[in-house]
């Protein structure tokens, strides 16, 4: 699945993401976490990932606290989440995730970015066989006390399916399934995980020229924009001249 080739391309859309659209996305993911689980992380295993991933994004702690406390408050909504497909141009698979207090609005608003970039959105589980859902965790790997070896067969007991080494990190994927599973076994083994998420990983890439894919570029663009929207996955092959039209 070109694991290490993910991994450098997530790093790169992170950085391409507004910071204050990070910041909204974790916001919301705080508030599904608290209104499932309470607002103790000892015991709220995902309110426990979502901080994690704030302190990898810099969110202040601060905003943390208060975003935790006002989740806390029973005045205070939760969010659905809901998950849109459907195909950008040329073909490109596009699985959007979502949270959100208003499904006909977010609904409405993906719709309008599909028809206005020549995409099309279709029906709920019709692109599922083009993506695997994994547990992607990413650790840095000196402060490990143990070799590489002897934590891969550790965490093969909580579902591990590959670790890959990239740059100064370690990446570690499991079935979706398994994610608790492996976020508990790397907590046991006192892993300071930077981040981890569930993410749709393509089970083959569609390639095109980087004409093509200014326009796919542009659809996905409108979809991070939009504040209801946390994740956006496809399956278009992204190369290095397109990682650099992206930061520029």
């Amino acid at each position: 699945m070109g694991r290490a080739f993910e991994f450098r391309k997530a790093r790169k859309l992170k950085r391409w993401s507004k910071m204050s659209k990070t910041f909204t996305r974790i916001g919301k993911d705080i508030v599904i976490a608290v209104k499932e689980g309470g607002p103790n992380p000892e015991t709220n295993s995902r309110l426990r990932q979502v901080m994690q991933n704030a302190k990898s994004a810099n969110m202040p702690k601060d905003n943390v606290i208060r975003a935790i406390k006002k989740a806390s408050d029973k005045s205070t909504s939760n969010y659905n989440e809901i998950s849109l497909e459907g195909y950008a141009p040329f073909g490109v698979a596009v699985f959007v995730e979502c949270a959100t207090n208003n499904n006909n609005r977010t609904v409405a608003d993906v719709r309008s970015y599909f028809s206005k970039c020549d995409g099309e959105l279709g029906t709920n589980g019709s692109l599922e066989f083009l993506f695997s859902r994994k547990g992607v965790f990413t650790f840095e790997k000196k402060q490990l006390n143990i070799d590489l070896e002897e934590l891969e067969m550790q965490l093969i007991d909580g579902g591990l399916e590959e670790l890959c080494i990239e740059e100064d990190c370690l990446i570690a994927y499991c079935d979706y399934m398994n994610f608790k599973n492996m976020q508990q076994k790397l907590e046991d083994l006192g892993v300071q995980v930077e981040s981890s998420e569930l993410s749709r990983i393509p089970n083959s890439l569609k390639k095109l020229n980087i004409d093509q894919a200014k326009k796919v570029l542009r659809l996905i663009d409108l979809l991070q924009e939009n504040d209801d929207v946390q994740q956006v996955f496809h399956n278009m092959e992204i190369t290095d001249e397109m990682l650099n039209l992206m930061e520029n």
